[in-house]
């Protein structure tokens, strides 16, 4: 009998091919012999990542060995999330990561990606057969499964799943859960629910209630989604998808603050995941907080270094939003954001010096950093070393954006509105870059001054609703004396103005300040979401003055 099960174990052991990947030779040669005592025959040994993601990208491999240290270099998350990402593993292949270190923020960043188990070292034949005959025996039952849906035959893999179901009873949490995903890449999101409800409706388990708040953001049902997402986080603080899917639903719910705040929280659980760094840099940045984007930035250029995600974009967006906080400051705190702007963009051009358009791009912040410092000397040299690169027809759209930031900084606001306006004709196809356009023609200050203009205009706002007319006027005059060219500003001011002048018709002198305000507005572009108000306006200043 046991001759039986030995011989089980070896036929499965020995059908498949292994990659052993560790820097240590004496490591992986051991490894290699306990497999074969297992009876494993095709085994591949590889020291560092680049040798394995090459190995994977022209060989099948089914299951991958993978230390988590490798010395210099990548490390086992990294391969990982390559492997991953290039889809050089089959979902039928195994990845296990084996590892002496068992610190949360490995364990936390390498299960991001999903590795369908751990070995702790050392690692003797006992641990490796009953830890691989339990993995291999799933893998096997669920081949024809996996084949399908490595093929992107979902319709026959939910087939297969539905017909598995009854005979495999001991995967049935797979099954599910793998039905449910399935269903919902088809977009049969009522199917996909129904089986995450019956699931909970027994057990409340965590995968069910994700997959459940993802079906709720697909179909719109934001205010659910969060409710459901944030029972899991509560219950389940270390299940790091779940953060992610509660930001997106707090975002779609136009609360970002909030989404920044949960992304925070998951960013200190789980500290080196890029992609979602990215993403709370990105978030930050659009709530004008630009101490926690910098920050955000800063970890991603970090964990970039030996990443698949590594991009140069990234880069850019440091660079920026430092430029951003050193600004107008000439304190040491504001001069060691501009020294550090300039020395990461310097490393972009080195880094990613094979791509078009980084120099310029880099010297267009460098140029906007020395400006913010009054160093303006400098600012224009950083210009003229790519004079031949900033023709605004040839220019790539958001680095057009990029230097009418730096043309205002510059105090060439003349230039920055022409090269706007012609980017705003070029791209009238593109309403989320007209937005920006907009927004700059509208804010062409720091950050800090679009604070507080934004917290004035509320102000004027909450007195005109109040009937305080003269508090209203005062205080979008404030707004307006920080942000002269303003549309929604001024066009604030016109209305109260005009408020005023049908409560006392004689001063005609109202009716010159609403001039002077629409006259500032004269060459708003029809593309600008204040244009009709504008239009509309003057056509009933004109009556009122006729």
């Amino acid at each position: 009998m046991t001759d039986s099960i030995n011989n089980a174990i070896g036929n499965t052991f020995t059908k498949l091919s292994y990659l052993i990947v560790d820097d240590f030779e004496n490591f992986r040669l051991s490894m290699r012999q306990i497999l074969r005592s297992c009876g494993a025959d095709k085994i591949e040994l590889v020291a560092n990542a680049s040798a394995a993601i090459q190995y994977c990208a022209y060989n099948h491999v089914d299951v991958v060995l993978c230390d988590y240290n490798l010395g210099e270099g990548k490390n086992g998350q990294h391969i990982l999330e390559e492997l991953r990402h290039k889809k050089l593993l089959k979902r039928s292949s195994l990845f296990l990561m084996v590892t002496a270190e068992t610190s949360r923020e490995m364990v936390m960043g390498a299960r991001e990606y999903q590795p369908d188990g751990y070995l702790t070292k050392p690692i003797n034949r006992a641990m490796m057969e009953k830890r691989l005959s339990g993995l291999l025996a799933q893998r096997n039952a669920l081949l024809p499964i996996n084949r399908e849906i490595d093929r992107e035959n979902f319709p026959e893999a939910i087939s297969l799943c539905l017909q598995t179901l009854p005979s495999q009873p001991r995967y049935k949490t797979w099954l599910m859960k793998t039905l449910a995903d399935l269903y919902y890449q088809v977009g049969d999101f009522s199917h996909a629910l129904k089986i995450h409800d019956d699931v909970l409706g027994q057990r409340d388990l965590s995968w069910a209630k994700l997959g459940r708040g993802k079906i709720l953001i697909a179909t719109q049902n934001y205010d659910d989604a969060v409710t459901t997402l944030k029972e899991l986080v509560s219950k389940h603080p270390d299940y790091m998808e779940a953060y992610d899917l509660l930001a997106e639903a707090l975002e779609k719910q136009g609360r970002p603050t909030q989404a920044q705040q949960i992304l925070e929280k998951a960013a200190e659980y789980s500290p080196n995941a890029l992609l979602r760094h990215k993403h709370l840099a990105t978030l930050a940045g659009s709530n004008q907080d630009m101490s926690t984007a910098s920050e955000a930035w800063r970890k991603t250029v970090s964990l970039g270094t030996y990443s698949i995600h590594d991009n140069s974009e990234h880069y850019l967006a440091l660079g920026q939003s430092l430029s951003d906080l050193s600004e107008g400051d000439s304190s040491s705190e504001g001069s060691a954001h501009a020294d550090e702007a300039l020395t990461i963009l310097r490393r972009m051009e080195k880094r990613f010096a094979d791509q078009d358009d980084i120099k310029l791009r880099s010297r267009i912040v460098q140029s906007r950093v020395h400006a913010g410092q009054g160093r303006m000397n400098e600012a224009e040299k950083a210009l003229e070393s790519v004079a031949d690169g900033l023709d605004p027809e040839l220019m790539d759209p958001e680095a057009c954006l990029d230097y009418a930031k730096t043309l205002f900084r510059l105090g060439k606001e003349g230039e920055a509105k022409s090269l706007l306006n012609a980017l705003a004709s070029r791209c009238s196809d593109n309403p989320p870059l007209l937005q920006k356009i907009e927004s700059l023609l509208d804010e062409p200050v720091g950050f800090r001054q679009k604070l507080q203009a934004r917290s004035l205009n509320r102000d004027g706002i909450k007195a005109f609703e109040a009937g305080a007319l003269d508090d209203a006027v005062s205080t979008f005059n404030q707004a307006l004396e920080i942000v002269p060219s303003h549309a929604a500003l001024n066009l604030n001011l016109v209305q109260v103005l005009m408020k005023k002048y049908k409560d006392a018709p004689g001063n005609r002198e109202l009716l010159n300040r609403c001039q002077r305000c629409l006259e500032k507005l004269a060459d708003l572009p029809e593309q600008h979401r204040q244009y009709r108000r504008f239009i509309s306006l003057r056509k009933k200043l004109e009556g009122m003055r006729s």
